[in-house]
């Protein structure tokens, strides 16, 4: 190897520099940190302090790595689903006729209703083990990260422009080449705005991971989020407040160790054939430049990686359009099949569920889902009108953004559970009637899903067109709907649909508000599959989440598919 490839091999710059040490140090206290946490998952149920917490401000260092560790194992695990969930859905148009509709689902199913029917199974893979209820809490915490993050990779795969498509094809690039040196990198920005959105949104969800009750078995595990859930059972003002301090420490960390740095790099993938000003470089990258160990083995890596992304596995792409087009003949067949495989799954779904519930029963769910469809439209809307200016105001202005970063991450990851004393003192002293009173903590976990996903959309908006707005002079509600509505309306659709689906999701958090001994509740289905839940009633609970997923199907078919394919054939159009 030539020592001209690599300066840092030149003579007399072998060896690691100051700047190495330090980072050597930051990579093994880390290391030591995690260590007794690895070990904490490991152990027997039953030993002490196994699923103990206790309200105590020096155990939070502990239990803040452990909350960490599982919101990362959850987001390893996203990145995964994403590529290839996401892939499938884009490249295969018989696979997206039930993946698609199948995320949809998905993403509003409560976290509650995937407790209910996972804690046994993991729990049983490690009998007597902390680890079952680990992967339990884990997987609880994925379902919270992933849907978002596929449907930002879906809708980047499938609005790449025209004229890069074509290029591609110019090259001859192989399926497998165009999938790393174009659509990966066309949808790195808005990815990466929603890994960020799910790390903060994982948040709102992790006291109920890490305190899960089902039935008469509750499991708690030494974490920030069952902390959160005993200070709260205890009335413990001051503990919530620690909670909320060792949060946003966790959360001003990882933003200047990670997510600052991948916003910077995501940067350069911006779609624009104008020359833009290049982003400030975070302290984390300038840091790591000056290594010298480190920086010749993060080149070794990408070179790797750049290599691997330029293999010839796989034959040279066909046209998108002919290869989209297939027999009538084969979408009846498949088509049939898909409908007898979900006329058998409901059949099983009515038969499981009429054992124990009446026809007016079923009438009432009915009726309970019309109450929380009425929330969440009602949410999605406030959060649309109020945060796409402000959205596409600091997706314009990077600088701006960055500055707002680490405080739109706390904001979106405060946990709802935190409102509840104000929510409560507020509800009881006015005496509002909770239907109507708990309705504003729908939109706390919703908002930031058109946020985050508005400034992504504002952030990749294409400079040149920018440029040519100005020239011709467009401003006011001219540029809104002929210049920046076009641009980000994919961008706004996709959060718009997972904000949908996380209003529904919030349902189970926003319909049941507890602070001490008083317990509001408002009528919906939120409430409905809390309450089935907590008494272990499965076929209240399968009933309660088959008409919410009812609910969320009809809405997406009627209204926000075809809006989003509009803006998708807006977006290709070339």
């Amino acid at each position: 190897m030539s020592s001209s490839a690599y300066p840092a091999l030149a003579a007399g710059r072998r060896l690691p520099n100051v700047w190495d040490f330090a980072a050597i140090a930051c990579v093994l206290g880390a290391l030591m940190a995690i260590a007794p946490a690895v070990r904490g998952t490991l152990a027997p149920l039953s030993a002490p302090g196994a699923t103990t917490v206790h309200l105590d401000p020096s155990l939070l260092p502990f239990y803040a790595v452990r909350t960490t560790l599982r919101m990362f194992a959850a987001l390893i695990a996203s990145i995964i689903f994403t590529f290839t969930y996401g892939t499938l859905a884009a490249k295969n148009r018989r696979a997206e006729m039930i993946l698609i509709p199948l995320l949809d689902i998905l993403q509003s199913v409560p976290i509650l209703g995937f407790l209910s029917f996972t804690v046994v199974f993991f729990v049983s893979l490690f009998p007597g083990r902390v680890l079952g209820v680990e992967f339990a809490a884990i997987f609880a915490i994925f379902t919270s990260q992933a849907w978002n993050m596929t449907f930002s990779f879906y809708q980047s795969l499938t609005t790449v422009p025209a004229d890069l498509d074509e290029a591609t094809r110019s090259f001859r690039l192989s399926a497998w080449q165009r999938f790393w040196r174009l659509e990966v990198p066309f949808a790195m920005p808005g990815l990466v705005w929603n890994t960020m959105l799910s790390m903060s949104g994982s948040w709102f969800f992790v006291v109920a991971s890490e305190a899960i009750t089902v039935g008469s078995h509750t499991w708690a595990l030494p974490g920030i989020g069952s902390f959160v859930a005993l200070a709260l059972q205890q009335q413990d003002l001051k503990g919530v407040g620690w909670a909320i301090l060792a949060m946003l420490v966790v959360i001003l960390l990882y933003d200047q160790l990670l997510f600052r740095p991948l916003v910077a790099w995501s940067a350069k993938f911006r779609f624009e054939t104008t020359a833009g000003a290049a982003p400030p470089e975070p302290w984390v990258l300038a840091l790591l430049r000056r290594t010298r160990f480190l920086r010749l083995a993060s080149r070794l890596i990408g070179t790797l990686l750049d290599t691997a992304g330029g293999l010839r596995l796989a034959p040279r792409r066909q046209n998108l359009r002919a290869r989209r087009k297939s027999s009538r003949l084969g979408d009846i067949v498949w088509i049939g099949f898909v409908s007898l495989v979900v006329a058998i799954a409901l059949w099983r779904i009515v038969v499981f569920v009429a054992t124990g519930l009446t026809l007016a029963a079923f009438g009432d769910t009915l009726v309970d889902g019309l109450i929380s469809l009425a929330r969440v439209l009602f949410a999605v809307f406030i959060s649309s009108v109020v945060w796409v200016p402000i959205g596409v105001w600091m997706g314009l202005r990077p600088r701006f953004a960055r500055l707002a970063q680490p405080a739109a991450q706390f904001l979106a990851a405060f946990p709802a559970n935190l409102i509840f004393p104000l929510v409560v003192v507020i509800v009881v002293h006015f005496d509002i009637n909770p239907n109507i009173g708990l309705t504003p903590l729908m939109i706390i976990g919703t908002q930031w899903y058109v946020l985050f996903n508005v400034i992504a959309g504002a952030a990749a908006f294409p400079g040149d067109l920018k440029e040519a707005a100005a020239n011709f002079h467009i401003g006011g509600l001219l540029w809104w709907r002929r210049v920046m509505l076009p641009g980000i309306l994919p961008y706004f659709v996709t959060g718009a649909i997972t904000a949908t689906g996380a209003a529904w999701n919030t349902t189970i958090v926003a319909e049941v508000a507890s602070w001490g001994k008083t317990t509001l509740v408002a009528r919906g289905l939120g409430s409905y599959i809390a309450e089935a839940t907590n008494q272990g009633n499965t076929a209240h609970i399968v009933l309660g989440i088959a008409v919410m997923s009812g609910f969320v199907i009809v809405g997406n078919r009627l209204f926000w598919r075809p809006l989003y394919d509009f803006a998708r054939r807006r977006t290709t159009l070339g």
